[in-house]
C-alpha cells in the first residue's frame, strides 16, 4: 500500500490541515488587527501632539519675509512631536509648494503632491490619514491654517509601528511552521498506532473467517476500536460454540441416524435369512416400526428448523381451547405413563380463555415440553399440565419435581443443538429451540423457570377476540363515525 493512501498518512494531512487553518484563522484575525490598532494608536498620539502644536502656531508668521520665524516654528514643533512638520500651499494641478520643513537636510519635493495636505488645502479642513512615499508609510494630519490654502502638516514614519507587525507576523508564521510539523509528526504517530490496531482487528477478521477461532481478539483501549475488538471477540466466542455445536450435533444426527438404520438392517437381515416364528417376527417388525419412527421424527426436526430460518413455516392463527389440548396431550402420553409407573395429571385453573394460535403447532409444543419432562425426571416426580389465564392472554405450563435445571443453562437450553451435560438426556437437542421460535411465530411466548425440585416451561399466547366484544366495538366505531 502506498504510504500517501495508509490511514496514518490521511489522519496525520487531516490533521496537518486543521492546525493549518486554525493559524490561518488567527493570522487572518490578529496580524491585521493588530497593524490596525497599532498605527490607530502611533495616528492618535500624533493627532494630540500635533493638536498641541497647532495651538502653538502664530498665523503671522506666514506673512513674507518671516520665513525665519516660520522654520523655527516647524523645528521646535517636530521636536515636541516626535514627527516632521512642514507648511505648504497649493499650487495648480495638485502640486504644493513647501513654505517651510522640519527636514533642512532633504529636498522637500516628496511632500508636493501630499494627499492629506492637499485635501486639507482644497477643503479648508483638518484631515487625518495614512500615506505612502517612497516604500515607506507615515501617519499624518494636516490643519488648513487660512483662506489662503497654507497647510500645517505633521508626518511622522510607521517604520518602527509595522516592524513590530512584521516581527509578530515572522513569530506567528514561523510557529504555525513549527506547529504544522509537530501536527503532521503526532499525527501520523497517533494515527499509525490507531492503524495498527485497525490491522489486527483485521487479521482477526481474517482468521475468524478462514474457521481459527482458538486465537482470541485483544485489544485494551476504551474507544470506538476498542469497543469493536471485544464485538469481534464476542463473535468469535459465539462462532466457537456454534461450531462446537454444529460440530455436537452433526456427532448427534449421525448417531441417532445411523443406531435406527443399523437396527433396521440387522433386522431385515434376520427376516430374509432366518427362519423365525411367527411372534418372533411379529416384536421384531414392531421395533422396526419404532426405530422408523424415530427417523421421522428426526427428518420433522430437521425440516422444521430450516423452514423456520428460512420464514416459509405457516402458522394459522384460530381461537384454541388449551384445555382440550391440555387433555389431549393427557391421553397421547397416558400409555407412556402407565408403562413407566408415573403420575401425569391436568389442571385448568378457573376459565381461562380461548387462546389465538395454530392448534397443530400447540399440540407440537406440548408434546416437546411434556416428553422433556418425561425424558428428564425419574419415576417418582410426577408431571401436570396446568392451563390458567394470564395478563391479555393464556398460558399452558407443563411443571415436574424433577432435579431441576441449573441457573447457567436455562436459557442455553432454547439454543438450537444444545443437550446438558451428564443427563440422561437423549435425542438431537432441536426440540425446545423449535418449540421457542414456534411460540414467537404465534405470537407467544415460552419461557423456563426452575429450582431444585420444580421446573416449569410456559407457553404464553395471546387471548382470542371475544365475539360479542368485537361486534360491540365495531357498532361503536360505525356509532362514532
Amino acid at each position: 500500500m502506498s504510504p500517501f493512501r495508509s490511514v496514518g498518512a490521511r489522519l496525520s494531512v487531516a490533521l496537518a490541515l486543521v492546525v493549518a487553518i486554525a493559524l490561518g484563522i488567527v493570522y487572518a484575525a490578529v496580524v491585521p488587527l493588530l497593524e490596525r490598532n497599532l498605527v490607530q494608536a502611533r495616528s492618535d498620539d500624533l493627532a494630540t501632539s500635533a493638536l498641541l502644536a497647532r495651538q502653538a502656531f502664530d498665523p503671522s508668521d506666514l506673512q513674507p519675509g518671516l520665513l525665519i520665524e516660520l522654520q523655527d516654528y516647524v523645528e521646535n514643533a517636530a521636536f515636541t512631536t516626535n514627527s516632521r512638520v512642514a507648511v505648504l500651499t497649493p499650487l495648480s494641478d495638485g502640486v504644493a509648494r513647501v513654505i517651510a520643513d522640519s527636514r533642512q537636510s532633504d529636498s522637500s519635493a516628496d511632500l508636493q503632491r501630499d494627499a492629506v495636505a492637499l485635501r486639507a488645502a482644497l477643503g479648508l479642513i483638518d484631515v487625518r490619514d495614512t500615506v505612502s512615499r517612497e516604500g515607506e508609510r507615515f501617519a499624518e494630519i494636516a490643519f488648513a491654517l487660512d483662506y489662503s490654502g497654507a497647510v500645517l502638516l505633521f508626518s511622522a514614519p510607521l517604520g518602527d509601528t509595522l516592524a513590530n507587525v512584521d516581527l509578530v507576523r515572522r513569530r506567528v508564521l514561523v510557529s504555525g511552521g513549527i506547529a504544522l510539523v509537530i501536527a503532521l509528526i503526532l499525527g501520523y504517530g497517533g494515527a499509525s498506532l490507531f492503524a495498527r490496531r485497525i490491522r489486527r482487528l483485521e487479521r482477526a477478521a481474517d482468521r475468524i473467517a478462514g474457521g481459527r477461532l482458538d486465537e482470541p481478539v485483544v485489544d485494551h483501549g476504551r474507544d470506538e476500536v476498542g469497543q469493536l475488538a471485544r464485538a469481534f471477540e464476542r463473535m468469535r466466542l459465539r462462532l466457537g460454540q456454534a461450531e462446537g455445536a454444529r460440530r455436537e450435533f452433526i456427532a448427534n444426527a449421525s448417531h441417532e441416524l445411523r443406531t435406527p438404520l443399523f437396527s433396521l438392517g440387522g433386522f431385515l437381515e434376520l427376516l430374509m435369512h432366518e427362519p423365525l416364528d411367527e411372534p418372533t417376527r411379529r416384536e421384531f417388525l414392531g421395533t422396526m416400526q419404532e426405530q422408523v419412527e424415530r427417523l421421522q421424527r428426526l427428518a420433522t426436526d430437521l425440516l422444521d428448523l430450516s423452514r423456520l430460518d428460512a420464514g416459509r413455516l405457516a402458522t394459522e392463527r384460530e381461537p384454541l381451547d388449551l384445555p382440550h389440548l391440555a387433555a389431549v396431550l393427557r391421553e397421547e402420553f397416558g400409555g407412556v405413563a402407565r408403562a413407566t409407573g408415573r403420575r401425569l395429571g391436568v389442571r385448568v385453573e378457573g376459565e381461562p380463555p380461548q387462546a389465538l394460535g395454530d392448534e397443530p403447532r400447540v399440540l407440537q409444543i406440548g408434546r416437546v415440553l411434556v416428553a422433556n419432562a418425561f425424558r428428564h425426571t425419574d419415576a417418582a416426580a410426577p408431571i401436570e399440565v396446568r392451563v390458567s389465564a394470564a395478563p391479555g392472554g393464556v398460558e399452558m405450563t407443563v411443571l415436574d419435581e424433577g432435579d431441576g435445571i441449573p441457573v447457567e443453562h436455562q436459557e442455553q437450553v432454547f439454543e438450537r443443538f444444545y443437550r446438558l451435560e451428564g443427563t440422561h438426556a437423549s435425542g438431537s437437542g432441536l426440540g425446545l429451540a423449535i418449540a421457542r421460535e414456534l411460540a414467537e411465530v404465534m405470537g407467544g411466548t415460552l419461557t423456563l423457570v426452575s429450582r431444585p425440585g420444580r421446573t416449569a416451561f410456559t407457553l404464553g399466547l395471546p387471548a382470542a377476540p371475544v365475539p360479542g366484544r368485537t361486534a360491540r366495538r365495531e357498532a361503536a366505531a360505525a356509532s362514532s363515525g
